[in-house]
């Protein structure tokens, strides 16, 4: 059986993926998920005209969110997802879906295009999702998602094409302003903290993803249990909120970024609970420990359903905790450069609170330049040029970082200016909304353009969360940004050329080289 996948960084040969996933997705489960996606534009279609109910928005979102690499490996998971989409489809009098031989074929630029647009609503999607499991959600982003799945399934041309994905980019600026008043609202706003490394002795419980309420619920519901809860991943940031941090059980962060998990999760004495993204296959000496909810899933792992209300039982977790124990000893682990604690908890909301001592370090020359290095982490041989980049960058420069690219470099300590650490974690990926903010402050304030600003965007890029930051800071119209390690299969070379032209993207070189150019 044949595939074709080209949505991710890891993609075979820089081309696609045309036997079975790099991910380790097989062909079967990327095939009933571009069936999937054929029938999402079926039910955009079917909605054209109609303002779809929420259980159509649901679905949508879900369906989307499914397919984002390394989420879901299961094709009965898949299956039974395009079976709820054809349900809402027929309620809204039905309409053809999209042939999935047809998602990835045709003119190479105008493939390009269009994939790059639903990669990036994917992207959104996850977003929409965690807002949506607060009770939050924003009919303009609703809209578009039907607005854009429908726009799959049409004929445009390249100019309009890039209208519509600046558009979008719009949009998922949108969403992610929903996503962190979503978030600030429930958990309030986060502020600076040090987060040990060390695993204390006795039962615990990691947890990876992003769903900060799948973590207040397996909080809530561990007090008082005598069990431990550790961070992993792009779940670090959560130790930043206030209504997350004030249960002293939260205890620590475990290990690094997710491409290492088979390694550090070997024979882990603790089950590890994957809310999103990115759950990788699972060795036999750790498979039986690994719980999926949400819209994760792997064939022969349990799964934790969401129930009518809302809520979750974590109990069989719960129960795995004690029966495995944990370590005899407090474990000692470090981060990728040997630090043993790092800090998280400069979003915009605490940035923005020491702008003044921000400018005018700026004004009398003690800072010199911003660098926000963030984005996603990987496997592929190239990534530790983000390390290198950052420890090379000059004493009275500050990096900005966020999502987990930041464990290349984030248990560095790189000193102080003016009182602040010189390298401020700002959150998760969809926090590149305080990373926004952010330079829209400083542009207020020096009076001038983002893209006059003391600021230089190093990304990297693996999945298509990425993909809707790259869009939206496009849109915005930043420009000079650096991206790599390798740059997206589904772009074309003449779309590339197009984004090279009008925005000055520049692919990575080496860290000396890009400082230089920089800094000149």
């Amino acid at each position: 059986m044949s595939m074709f996948c080209f949505q991710c960084e890891q993609t075979v040969g820089g081309k696609g993926c045309t036997v079975a996933g790099a991910c380790g997705k097989k062909a079967d489960v990327s095939n009933g998920q571009d069936e999937l996606t054929g029938a999402l534009v079926g039910l955009a279609r079917a909605a054209d005209g109609q303002t779809p109910p929420r259980s159509a928005i649901e679905v949508m979102l879900k369906g989307l969110f499914h397919t984002i690499t390394n989420v879901n490996f299961s094709v009965e998971d898949a299956n039974a997802l395009t079976r709820e989409i054809h349900l809402e489809k027929n309620k809204l009098g039905g309409a053809p879906d999209m042939p999935a031989d047809t998602l990835w074929a045709g003119d190479e630029d105008i493939v390009s295009l269009r994939s790059t647009l639903l990669l990036g609503m994917r992207g959104m999607a996850a977003y929409a999702w965690h807002a949506y499991v607060l009770g939050h959600s924003d009919p303009e982003v609703d809209a578009w998602f039907f607005k854009g799945m429908k726009a799959l399934g049409e004929d445009r041309d390249p100019g309009a094409w890039l209208d519509l994905l600046m558009e979008f980019g719009q949009v998922n600026l949108a969403c992610m302003k929903l996503l962190d008043a979503a978030n600030t609202g429930a958990y309030g706003t986060p502020t600076p903290v040090k987060v040990p490394l060390m695993i204390e002795k006795g039962p615990f419980i990691v947890i990876t993803g992003h769903d900060l309420l799948d973590l207040k619920m397996l909080l809530e519901q561990t007090e008082g249990k005598g069990i431990n809860i550790y961070t992993h991943g792009e779940m670090l940031p959560a130790h930043g909120y206030p209504e997350l941090k004030k249960y002293p059980h939260l205890k620590g962060n475990y290990g690094t970024a997710w491409q290492n998990q088979q390694k550090e999760f070997d024979h882990i004495p603790a089950p590890v609970l994957f809310t999103t993204n990115c759950l990788m296959p699972p060795r036999a000496n750790y498979m039986d420990r690994i719980y999926t909810t949400s819209v994760v899933g792997y064939p022969g792992l349990v799964h934790i359903d969401e129930k009518s209300d809302g809520t979750k039982d974590f109990s069989e977790v719960i129960a795995k905790a004690l029966e495995l124990g944990g370590w005899d000893e407090d474990k000692p682990m470090t981060g990728i450069n040997g630090g043993t604690e790092v800090m998280t908890g400069f979003a915009h909301g605490t940035v923005l609170g020491v702008a003044n001592k921000v400018i005018d370090a700026v004004k009398a020359g003690a800072i010199k330049h911003f660098f926000l290095v963030g984005g996603c982490d990987g496997a592929k041989p190239g990534r530790n040029y983000y390390t290198d980049f950052v420890k090379q960058t000059p004493d009275d420069t500050v990096v900005l970082t966020l999502a987990c690219g930041k464990f290349r470099f984030n248990d560095l300590d790189l000193g102080t200016i003016g009182g602040l650490p010189r390298i401020m974690d700002m959150g998760q990926c969809n926090d590149a909304y305080s990373a926004i903010q952010v330079a829209v402050a400083l542009a207020g304030a020096f009076e001038c353009g983002v893209n006059d600003l003391p600021l230089t965007l190093v990304l990297s890029w693996y999945e298509q969360k990425a993909v809707c930051i790259l869009l939206t800071l496009l849109a915005l119209g930043i420009k000079n940004i650096y991206l790599g390690p390798t740059l997206p299969a589904f772009l074309s070379s003449n779309v590339l050329q197009i984004l090279v032209d009008k925005f000055d993207i520049h692919p990575v070189s080496t860290p000396e080289a890009d400082l230089k150019a920089i800094m000149g």
